[in-house]
């Protein structure tokens, strides 16, 4: 029996009714996304809500948390003082595990040193009534995907690729750890009604083309930004023609476009999924609400008139793709991409290729590289880079051990990693390099900033399908086009796969921990000595002074992701801490003065220094500070320390030309002022050693804010910003964090 099966019954027994409410109040026909927003609000209004522009409550039907973000999310549970968590809620064990020498070394290192970790989110899990997912288990997109996602829900998540369960035609959304605790505390959760962006899908994908082109190709059209404030909702006959898990690498990667998340509808391989994956009870609980699961009828007939955008893929047409290097949205078709690695110089020897990660581990995926592996085996050909696999989970791992796919990727070269993020996050101990040294890989990741995977700013870092990446491993290296040219003679077939296991999955029996039904009696305990863990103390309200004569701390040149605000990496050990966390603050992020990382100057002393230094030189001194940035400020991963240490060190307000979705509800979550630049131009008036003031007084929903500058030459000039914060957000600000007003209810 499904977990939680009870919830997903209440769901569509339910579902037909609100449906039909929402179609009075829009009195039109219905997306998939709108059928799934209007069912879940905590109140059907009686007037549609404008896209972009209102904020809606919600009530997500479940929450789910890695092991690094739920740590500060738990803990600001904790501070709540709530017994129990009022929906379905669960952890997962995948991001702390370093990848280095293989998997059983890996995972057995990885519970030595975070032990004092896993052992408080057990024990936090047990307590307040969350399912634990045990470290080894799975990435928690993928396990999710398996366990928990199921047609027409809403879920969020404590990760940015949440949307993954969008491939089960679920509304799944990354958010910050406040997000998570407003849910499971039983509180409504804030949205602003997203936008619809519309991609019609035709034809059939053929030959090496995979379902991780579709978003390759779509992120080449909508850029990083493309998709913010938006939900992307695929339609046209083309989405029946591939798997439920190909639908989740699409999703998945939506978040590479800034994309709120996305969807796909309810169809026969969603079924075939579920019913792989042991939810019988689920799928025939679909079939009866099939109608409700799907876009209605007129909305792929007359698309543009439903959708704010829309785009059309022409599968057929659809080639491989490569995207990179250092930013998901530059995609080129295979036969372009290898004329560009010379054109530009980018480093021709493919040093590692690597598969699998939340994006792209089911055993399909799987399969398919196992096809070309065993061709190549079968015609003397080995691997000609480092090839690593990182199973999605436990369940995926097991089976293609027992189907013989492990053995047929490792007969080229091919090294299992532990089932977890690893290399895609950051958590990978390369042997093979040095800072410094130029290199290429590839992967069938999502994301591929500078030092993503590896800390390595020279490592220029493609994304592409893992067929892609297997066929360019054979080659060994990007100049060659595999698909056209033979290798040392031999010329590779296009990959057939299987979409499902003909003898199910291999379940996972161990990896899951049921929390107590009485909670009330486990103790949770922090040491105080600890460098790991730390209990959270409450953020004060603002006070009108602080918000005069703030010192420039830095002004950021350029692309910033959460990367760049907070590290992951070796820095993942510290996200119970937030003191300790806190000395990654902006560490990656190029300061526009001097076109250097971590150094700026401290207008008390004159001098030089790191910028976690200088915060807290400030912070000690009485003096909150700002933070000038550019466009799409805060893209890349959900963490929300990249919004609570900025706000630890005493920084008051992030002032940018534009804001990514998530980070921006982080910082209003936090207390900190997010605020905009009412002409983009005026980030050039902002010089180093500016004092910055600000009347919060003057705060209101809709009206702009006066922001003063006065330059360390004795010049004074004024510009304006405005700010997207309605009234309970001010709410949130002026009780110093949202937190703080959940504490006090």
């Amino acid at each position: 029996m499904t977990q939680d099966i009870a919830m997903i019954e209440r769901s569509y027994a339910a579902l037909a009714d609100k449906v039909a409410a929402a179609r009075t109040v829009l009195q039109r026909p219905l997306t998939l996304a709108e059928k799934i927003l209007y069912s879940h609000m905590a109140a059907m209004p009686s007037t549609p809500y404008v896209r972009g522009k209102a904020y809606v409550d919600f009530n997500p039907d479940r929450v789910a948390m890695q092991d690094a973000t739920a740590q500060m999310a738990l803990l600001q549970f904790m501070s709540a003082g709530i017994p129990k968590v009022a929906v379905p809620s669960t952890v997962h064990c995948d991001h702390l595990i370093r990848a280095e020498h293989g998997a059983k070394q890996d995972l057995t290192t990885s519970l030595d040193e975070n032990r004092e970790v896993f052992d408080f989110l057990a024990s936090v899990s047990k307590k307040y009534g969350i399912g634990f997912w045990k470290p080894g288990a799975g990435i928690i997109h993928q396990v999710v995907l398996e366990n928990y996602a199921f047609p027409g829900g809403m879920m969020i998540g404590t990760d940015s690729h949440t949307p993954n369960a969008g491939g089960m035609g679920m509304l799944a959304i990354g958010v910050g750890g406040a997000d998570a605790v407003d849910v499971m505390a039983g509180m409504p959760w804030e949205l602003q009604m997203p936008k619809l962006i519309g991609v019609k899908l035709t034809g059939k994908m053929n030959g090496w083309t995979s379902p991780k082109d579709v978003i390759l190709k779509l992120a080449g059209i909508l850029t990083v930004k493309g998709g913010t404030g938006a939900i992307v909702e695929y339609f046209g006959e083309g989405t029946a023609s591939f798997s439920a898990t190909g639908k989740g690498t699409i999703c998945n990667m939506g978040a590479e476009i800034g994309a709120t998340t996305s969807v796909f509808p309810y169809d026969a391989s969603m079924e075939r999924y579920l019913r792989s994956t042991g939810r019988n009870d689920v799928a025939d609980l679909a079939n009866g609400v099939a109608e409700h699961l799907r876009a209605d009828d007129d909305v792929a007939a007359n698309p543009e008139m439903y959708f704010d955008q829309v785009i059309h893929i022409d599968l057929d047409a659809l080639e491989p793709h490569i995207n990179g290097p250092f930013t998901p949205d530059r995609a080129m078709e295979l036969s372009e991409f290898v004329k560009a690695v010379t054109e530009n110089d980018w480093p021709e020897e493919l040093r590692v290729g690597l598969i699998g990660s939340c994006t792209n581990s089911s055993y399909e995926d799987m399969s398919r590289v196992a096809a070309i592996a065993d061709y190549a085996a079968q015609h003397g050909l080995k691997a000609k880079a480092e090839f690593t696999i990182t199973p999605g989970s436990e369940q995926v791992r097991a089976t293609i051990e027992r189907d013989g796919i492990l053995a047929k990727m490792e007969a080229i070269g091919g090294q299992v990693l532990a089932n977890a993020c690893g290399p895609c996050i950051g958590q990978w101990k390369r042997h093979d390099v040095q800072a410094g040294d130029r290199n290429s890989i590839i992967t069938s990741f999502n994301r591929n900033f500078t030092g993503r995977n590896d800390g390595i700013k020279e490592t220029h870092a493609f994304v592409a399908s893992p067929e892609t990446v297997a066929g360019f491993v054979l080659a060994g290296k990007l100049t060659h086009n595999f698909i056209k040219e033979p290798i040392d003679g031999v010329m590779l077939q296009a990959p057939v796969g299987d979409e499902l296991p003909d003898g199910g999955f291999v379940p996972d029996a161990d990896g899951f921990v049921a929390p107590a039904a009485d909670g009330s009696s486990v103790n949770v305990i922090i040491d105080a000595a600890s460098s790991r863990l730390q209990a959270l103390e409450a953020f004060t309200a603002p006070k009108k002074e602080e918000y005069q004569n703030m010192p420039l701390l830095l002004k950021v040149k350029g692309k910033c992701t959460t990367d760049h605000i907070s590290m992951a990496g070796p820095w993942l050990r510290f996200r119970g801490h937030l003191d300790n966390i806190s000395n990654n603050m902006f560490i990656g992020a190029i300061n526009y003065v001097n076109d250097t990382a971590n150094n700026v100057k401290n207008i008390f002393t004159g001098e030089y220094a790191e910028v976690p230094a200088t915060a807290r030189d400030y912070k000690a001194r009485g003096a909150a500070w700002v933070v000038v940035g550019d466009e799409n400020y805060g893209e890349g991963s959900s963490r929300e320390h990249a919004a609570m240490e900025p706000r630890f060190l005493g920084g008051k307000a992030i002032i940018v030309k534009s804001f990514a979705r998530i980070h921006e509800t982080n910082l209003k979550k936090q207390g900190m002022l997010p605020l905009t630049f009412v002409n983009p131009a005026d980030y050039d008036k902002i010089r180093e050693g500016d004092r910055l003031s600000i009347d919060i007084d003057t705060l209101a929903v809709g009206q702009e804010v006066t922001l003063g500058i006065t330059h360390d030459d004795g010049s004074q000039e004024t510009i304006q910003l405005k700010h997207t914060m309605n009234d309970q957000q001010l709410g949130w600000f002026r009780a110093g964090s949202a937190l703080n007003l959940i504490a006090g209810r």
